[in-house]
């Protein structure tokens, strides 16, 4: 009797799908487990990945990360071709499709996206979380309307250069109360290739997870450059709430020497305070102590972005940003953007905190 062995083709293609299925069964763990995410991804595994890759990206001048996703514009529209012209299968351009968004999918939590499940930030920075009344609210409003008028300055010929370097140096002094292990990597700043488009859905900046890459919008005015640039920064060192990132972005400004970050994180912040204190009937008294050239620049400013902003643009990049980060547990979804002022407070009602600091009273 003769047997014949029958040939195993073994299904290479499920590779990729099966490692995306365990990488969501270790977000899922990760979600539950912060502290361990903390001590062993965030603060000894991420600072090699963002090192490496940042040193790599940082010798070229253009956006990897955009070239990676028009890359993908690219894929997507000629399998769609292909399937139109039937030069290619539904089975072949599904298994590519599938393996391409697998890959995308584990590429984007090993490089970077498991910091979404650290632990917060009150608890890395160690400081108290405030139950804050009305009136304590009115009391640090006031007082950052004061900072900000007292901090206006003009921006006339300041060099993005030496934005960067006040903004490493003030990062590189608070890191070890930002519990951030500094450097982690370069920071090299680059225009978003888009940036019309972006700026259509009012970006002003992004960060690149593929290739450890800030980006910023060429039609951001110099007045918001200092912040927007702190804030990308504080993505690439493993923050990747929004809210802290703008917290860090604050901190790091507000406490620098430079004027223009101190002026420009003030500005920022006090648009978010004026959000969260909308109905209240101080709201009107608050900001009549504006200075007259701080309210220029906040009209400066919202006249700026509506002549760039498409609505439509707008409304499809703000459900794809809300869905985005409400998957990665980020339960407000956009609206942790505003969580800045929650953070703001906190620091501020808590003195032993400033006092162990020697924090600046922004």
């Amino acid at each position: 009797m003769n047997f014949q062995k029958t040939k195993y083709n073994f299904p290479w293609w499920l590779v990729l799908p099966v490692l995306a299925v365990f990488t969501f069964v270790l977000t899922e763990l990760a979600a539950r487990h912060p502290a361990i995410v903390e001590t062993i991804y965030t603060q000894k595994v991420y600072p090699v990945i963002a090192s490496t890759f940042s040193a790599i990206s940082s010798l070229i001048s253009f956006s990897l990360d955009d070239l990676f996703y028009s890359f993908l514009i690219v894929l997507f529209t000629l399998l769609v071709t292909l399937l139109i012209f039937k030069k290619i299968t539904w089975k072949s351009a599904g298994k590519i499709v599938l393996n391409t968004l697998a890959a995308v999918y584990i590429s984007f939590y090993f490089l970077w996206g498991f910091n979404y499940f650290r632990s917060d930030v009150t608890q890395r920075l160690k400081i108290s979380e405030q139950d804050a009344d009305s009136e304590q609210f009115l009391a640090v409003f006031t007082h950052l309307t004061t900072q900000l008028n007292d901090s206006h300055t003009r921006f006339d010929n300041l060099k993005i250069e030496t934005v960067d370097s006040l903004v490493e140096a003030s990062y590189r002094e608070l890191s070890p109360m930002l519990n951030i292990p500094y450097p982690a990597g370069k920071r090299r700043a680059k225009s978003i290739t888009f940036s019309r488009f972006f700026a259509g859905a009012g970006i002003s900046g992004y960060y690149g997870p593929f290739f450890n890459e800030i980006h910023i919008n060429k039609h951001l005015l110099p007045v918001e450059y200092p912040f927007i640039l702190a804030h990308e920064k504080a993505h690439q060192f493993g923050v990747t709430s929004e809210a802290e990132a703008s917290f860090y972005a604050w901190l790091v400004c507000t406490n620098s020497s430079s004027k223009h970050l101190r002026y420009s994180a003030n500005l920022y912040v006090f648009r978010h305070f004026l959000y969260h204190g909308r109905h209240l009937e101080q709201l009107s008294e608050i900001t009549s102590e504006l200075d007259d050239r701080v309210k220029a620049d906040f009209q400066k400013i919202r006249e700026h972005w509506m002549e760039l902003r498409n609505e439509k643009i707008d409304h499809a990049a703000s459900k794809m940003n809300d869905a985005y980060l409400k998957t990665n547990k980020v339960e407000k979804g956009i609206e942790d953007y505003h969580g800045v002022v929650k953070h703001v407070m906190d620091l501020s009602l808590d003195s032993a905190f400033q006092r162990k600091w020697n924090l600046n009273s922004e």
